[in-house]
Formats: structure tokens, C-alpha cells, sequence
């Protein structure tokens, strides 16, 4: 008696389970989520002059990411210690995205523009890494450009050891090609999470 073969269901019923359940992985893909500050009005124009005197407008730097920060030069611990982590951070990030990273220019602009003269700030900012823009400006300009991004700032009042501080906001940006917000960056938390930040969204 010839001996029939058993039907082989078991691969046909997997096939069609993978069929069926193929559609649901690609729909289970989340998209990826907007940047925490698309849509946010911070940022715009301003005019500054740099640490030579040259007129620097916010348009100049089209094209490319932007971190940005608001501080002073006379600052005596919030302000350099901010800097440091978001010039570290950017570093770290840079070492392993050299194309990317020279496609992000990192900002400072002081809210002290009655000592922060372009020299003072080019001797400050000299002193986080020669990628760092320093700029700086009239009262009127540096009062645009820190309501542009909405930072808060108020001259302190006067003291004999060491003339006034700055009392300001604390917050540093990344900002889009065109200009547009994306995120805060952690500068008050650690380098690491500069560089993760910049990592997620730099593309």
C-alpha cells in the first residue's frame, strides 16, 4: 500500500500568520516627536556686533544649527559653569559627528553690554574653546535680542567689592536651520546630556 504524505499545514498557517501580523508591526512604528519647542516664539532678528566689532545679524548664520546662551563676562559661577558644560557637551558630540558638528554654531550674548565690551567678551569666551561666538552690543540691541528669546535680565544693585551682578534667566537654546527653536539644552545638568541632546536632534 503506498504511504500517503501527511499534509504539511503547520509552515501554511505560519505563513499566514506572519502575513497578517507583518501590517501590524509597520503600524505599530510610532513617529518620531516634534521637537519640544516646535512652535514656541522664541528666537528672531537681532543686530550685535563680535568680539572684532563686526556687525553679526541673527540671519548670518542661516543654514546652520545654533546653541545659543545669554550671560556676562563678570559673571562669578552660574554663567561660566553653564558655558563649560555646553562647550563640553558639543565636544563630545562633535568627536563622533566632526560633519555634523561644523554645521553648529554655539552663541554667547550678554546681557551686560555696559561692561561687556568686545573685548572683555572675546577674552571670556576664549576661554570655552575657539568655536564659541562671543557677541555683544548697544542696550537697545541686547534688550531686542534677549526679549527675541524671551530672557529675562536685571541689573543688580551696586556693591564695592564687586560692582553688580546680573540677575538673568538661566537656559540655553538649540535652535533649527531657519532659525527656529527645537530644545533646551541641559547646560545646568552635565555635558552628556549636552551631547545627547545634540545627538537627538541634529540631523
Amino acid at each position: 500500500m503506498p504511504i500517503l504524505a501527511r499534509p504539511v499545514t503547520l509552515p501554511i498557517k505560519l505563513a499566514v500568520a506572519f502575513a497578517l501580523l507583518a501590517p501590524l508591526a509597520a503600524c505599530s512604528q510610532q513617529p518620531a516627536p516634534p521637537p519640544p519647542l516646535e512652535g514656541a516664539a522664541i528666537g528672531g532678528p537681532f543686530e550685535l556686533v563680535d568680539t572684532a566689532g563686526k556687525t553679526v545679524r541673527w540671519s548670518d548664520f542661516d543654514g546652520k544649527y545654533r546653541m545659543v546662551y545669554f550671560g556676562y563676562a563678570w559673571c562669578p559661577d552660574v554663567c561660566p559653569f553653564d558655558l563649560n558644560r555646553m562647550m563640553l557637551g558639543y565636544r563630545q558630540w562633535s568627536q563622533a559627528h566632526p560633519d555634523l558638528a561644523a554645521q553648529v554654531q554655539p552663541i554667547f550674548i550678554t546681557i551686560d553690554p555696559e561692561r561687556d565690551t568686545p573685548e572683555k567678551v572675546g577674552e571670556y569666551v576664549a576661554n570655552f574653546g575657539d568655536n564659541l561666538i562671543g557677541l555683544t552690543g548697544t542696550p537697545e540691541a541686547i534688550e531686542e535680542a534677549a526679549r527675541n528669546f524671551s530672557v529675562y535680565y536685571q541689573r543688580g544693585p551696586d556693591d564695592e567689592n564687586v560692582g553688580y551682578l546680573m540677575d538673568h534667566s538661566r537656559a540655553g537654546y538649540l535652535m533649527g536651520r531657519e532659525g527656529q527653536p527645537i530644545a533646551l539644552l541641559p547646560v545646568e545638568s552635565s555635558a552628556e546630556e549636552v551631547a545627547a541632546e545634540l545627538g537627538k536632534w541634529v540631523s
